[in-house]
């Protein structure tokens, strides 16, 4: 399936927040034309209202592809609405956390492809990285059509099961937040020796910033890479042997830290 065939037969995107503007966007630019494109939402924004695309009217009664962008919480309200287009041929992509393939299923029926994704934040700005996994009605024709789609937002990598979905929640869907707190964390101890907080500030933004993508352009791996600034007795040294220590350091932190978001995840996709 093709841009083109999406054209033909209409995309419905439920739900345009954050992510599903940065979805959206992504679409547009890359050339599928705003009236294929039928967006349900109860507030639609200024710029979604520029666009061009179908705000809150008419569906196609078979469109190639049902978008769910909704949050968790309006779920249950929501795809009910579709309930209709499921048991054919319209292929089901959720962005929406903590909803199983099952409870899709149930909804709309268990002959409907559904695949269930899990982006996180930085896709607002396209840097996003997105993993997918498909019902047993999903084929690799629809996964790639999930792809061509996600990849709007930045990186796709396929699951081989959904039970990895929860560990792909506390490590990627969580993740940003681990990172924005350790920038907070470094500006706060950039203070405690001294520092302005807008410099500190600065300085930890920045650094985070550009470690991480000398750690996505570089040959050598991230334990490399750290190995490369890390003189013998040096002063990155003396705080990696803080930062690394196998008791009180960050590795036993954050494998705390992943199962206990990867936990919640479960506990969700269990109350769903």
């Amino acid at each position: 399936m093709t841009y083109d065939d999406i054209a033909t037969n209409g995309l419905v995107l439920l739900g345009c927040g954050k992510m599903g503007s940065a979805m959206l966007e992504g679409w547009l630019k890359g050339g599928l034309p705003a009236a294929s494109v039928y967006v349900i939402d109860p507030n639609p924004s200024d710029w979604l209202q520029s666009t061009g695309v179908h705000i809150n009217t008419d569906l196609p009664k078979a469109p190639a592809i049902v978008l769910v962008a909704v949050k968790p919480q309006m779920m249950g309200a929501a795809l009910p609405t579709l309930q209709a287009m499921g048991n054919g041929p319209t292929l089901f992509i959720s962005v929406a956390a903590g909803t199983p393939l099952k409870h899709f299923e149930a909804v709309l029926g268990a002959d409907t492809p559904i695949i269930r994704a899990m982006p996180n934040t930085p896709a607002a700005i396209g840097q996003g990285i997105t993993a997918v996994v498909g019902n047993a009605h999903s084929s690799e024709a629809h996964l790639d059509v999930a792809d061509s789609l996600l990849t709007a937002i930045g990186e796709v990598v396929r699951l081989k099961a959904e039970s990895q979905i929860d560990a792909v929640t506390g490590v990627s869907g969580s993740g940003p937040a681990y990172v924005f707190h350790l920038i907070e964390c470094l500006a706060a101890a950039g203070e405690a020796q001294g520092l302005a907080p807008e410099l500190a500030m600065q300085l930890a933004k920045a650094t985070v910033a550009g470690a991480g993508a000398l750690a996505m352009q570089a040959d050598e791996t991230p334990a490399q890479l750290r190995v490369n600034v890390t003189s013998p007795n040096g002063t990155t040294q003396a705080g990696l042997d803080v930062l690394m220590d196998s008791e009180t350091g960050l590795p036993p932190l954050l494998r705390h830290t992943v199962a206990a978001a990867t936990n919640r995840s479960k506990d969700l996709a269990r109350d769903a």
